[in-house]
């Protein structure tokens, strides 16, 4: 989204001019907060990074019987999560982004280039995975803590974050349907023979990877990938389908804003030519509440979003409570291999309470074995 070039004073005073009108985008004290991944709750919707409130049950009366049925509150229809494995005859890829990115291929490890703000944001998106990984094993090897994992880069382009992922001693599978991506990540990783080992490089989308590898890997990472997808909801089951059970999905993006139009639009493609016009696509960005309420019906639940703002004059990112322009997001794969929804669960429930009320109430009792009569 953003290029390491020096910015003009025309750039300089636009920023301040936004900084002004917009004081969302005022940054503060960094802070990130993980919230349980509890399938069975609703969470409320909040962009701030803090423990989310969870509602389930209210009480009515059922008026027949006179006695407590629990109902649910939670009104939006719940998919199961897919388990039937992603078509190849759909595609999350768009040709438009593919030419977008054939173009800028040579430019991947140019550290200087435009390419620049995804290099230092490695900084904080490696930690960002390292750390939650590591809470889901209970051992790991001193200096390669991810050592015994396998991951998938998805979208790795030039292999920028793959390959500090394969140093921390994981099997990275990284995929591209650019090929000249996968040409210039192979190569780069050659010059390290252990790198070369542990790191796997192919030319393909999400969905054409699913067959060969459903329920193969402990992590997907979608870093600054799902907004160039044409296809989000589909891009999202292929992810679940190819993580083991409580495996975990990591994504990095840009939040649907005015204020991200303006900065990343506006300002880095039209005005000071940062980034190639139509690199991004402001339809296609995606708020933190619109990416939940894909992942959850589709068995991946949030555990961890955080705002992540970058720094056009030092080249730094820096966590922070403000996701209106980047943030990054934590999912996890529910454990249990086959389960029923929650609200199906719910109801379950519902109707066993029901049943032992109505076993204890001799009106009921009559009634109920009327009905069976």
């Amino acid at each position: 989204m953003w290029s390491g070039r020096r910015l003009s004073s025309c750039g300089v005073r636009f920023l301040e001019t936004l900084g002004s009108g917009c004081p969302s985008a005022v940054a503060e004290p960094p802070r990130v907060t993980s919230r349980s991944g509890d399938s069975g709750n609703q969470p409320t919707r909040n962009l701030q990074i803090k423990p989310r409130k969870f509602t389930e049950h209210r009480t009515m009366w059922c008026r027949s019987y006179s006695m407590p049925v629990s109902c649910l509150t939670r009104m939006k229809a719940y998919r199961s999560p897919w388990r039937s494995l992603c078509s190849t005859s759909q595609t999350t890829v768009d040709s438009k982004e593919v030419k977008t990115f054939l173009a800028l291929a040579h430019k991947w490890w140019d550290e200087q280039g435009i390419f620049a703000p995804l290099h230092s944001m490695n900084d904080l998106r490696v930690p960002f995975i390292r750390d939650n990984l590591l809470k889901t094993s209970a051992s790991h090897h001193p200096g390669k803590p991810l050592s015994g994992m396998k991951i998938l880069d998805v979208g790795c382009g030039g292999g920028l974050l793959t390959e500090p992922l394969g140093r921390l001693g994981a099997s990275v599978t990284g995929i591209d349907p650019v090929a000249e991506n996968i040409k210039i990540a192979r190569h780069h990783k050659s010059f390290d023979p252990v790198l070369d080992a542990r790191i796997e490089y192919k030319v393909c989308s999400l969905e054409e990877t699913v067959k060969e590898t459903a329920q193969v890997f402990d992590a997907v990472v979608a870093s600054e990938v799902v907004e160039h997808v044409i296809d989000l909801e589909l891009f999202i089951q292929c992810c679940y389908q190819v993580l083991k059970p409580g495996g975990s999905l990591f994504i990095t993006t840009i939040n649907k804003t005015q204020l991200s139009y303006a900065l990343g639009i506006v300002f880095s493609e039209q005005i000071m030519g940062l980034v190639p016009k139509g690199t991004h696509t402001w339809e296609k960005f995606v708020s933190p509440e619109k990416l939940e309420s894909i992942l959850e019906p589709n068995g991946l639940s949030v555990h961890t979003v955080a705002g992540m703002l970058y720094n056009p004059f030092s080249g730094y990112w820096h966590w922070s409570d403000n996701t209106s322009l980047n943030y990054a997001a934590h999912a996890v794969k529910s454990s249990a291999q086959e389960h029923p929804g929650p609200a199906v669960s719910a109801l379950q429930g519902d109707a066993e309470t029901l049943h032992a009320n109505a076993s204890n109430s001799p009106r009921v009792h009559e009634e109920l074995k009327k009905v069976g009569q």
